[in-house]
C-alpha cells in the first residue's frame, strides 16, 4: 500500500520561506511523476510544482521563479523549496504521486492516483 507523508507546513510572515517534505513508501516507482498541490479556503486544489522520475521540473505560473521542487531517489522523497511567499500561497498542500501520468497530465489532479494527508502552509504577519 502506497503512503504519502507531508511535512514542513507551518506559519511564516509574506516574504518567508518554507520547506515541505514527502516520503513516500510501499513501494518504488520508476515511472510518472510526483507533484504538489494547494488547496485554499473554499477553493479547488490547484496544480504548484511536480517533477518526472526524469528530473523534468513542472511548475504553475504562480510558482515559477520563487519554488523549487527537487527530489531523491534513494530516499523515495520530493521536497518543495518556497520562498518569497505571500497571502495568496496559503492552503492546505498536498502531496501526489502518479506513476501512470503523461507530460499532458502532470500539472492536474487526475494525473496522480496516491495523495497524503496534506499540511497546512499559513501566510499571515
Amino acid at each position: 500500500q502506497v503512503q504519502l507523508v507531508e511535512s514542513g507546513g507551518g506559519l511564516v510572515p509574506p516574504g518567508g520561506s518554507l520547506s515541505l517534505s514527502c516520503a513516500m513508501s510501499g513501494r518504488t516507482f520508476n515511472s510518472g511523476a510526483m507533484g504538489w498541490f494547494r488547496q485554499a479556503p473554499g477553493k479547488e486544489r490547484e496544480f504548484v510544482a511536480a517533477i518526472s522520475w526524469s528530473r523534468t521540473e513542472y511548475y504553475a505560473d504562480s510558482a515559477k521563479g520563487r519554488h523549487t521542487i527537487s527530489k531523491e531517489t534513494a530516499k523515495n522523497s520530493v521536497t518543495l523549496q518556497m520562498n518569497s511567499l505571500n497571502i495568496d500561497d496559503t492552503g492546505v498542500y498536498y502531496c501526489a504521486a502518479g506513476p501512470r501520468s503523461i507530460t499532458s497530465t502532470r500539472r492536474s489532479a487526475r494525473g496522480y492516483d496516491y495523495w497524503g494527508q496534506g499540511t497546512q502552509v499559513t501566510v499571515s504577519s
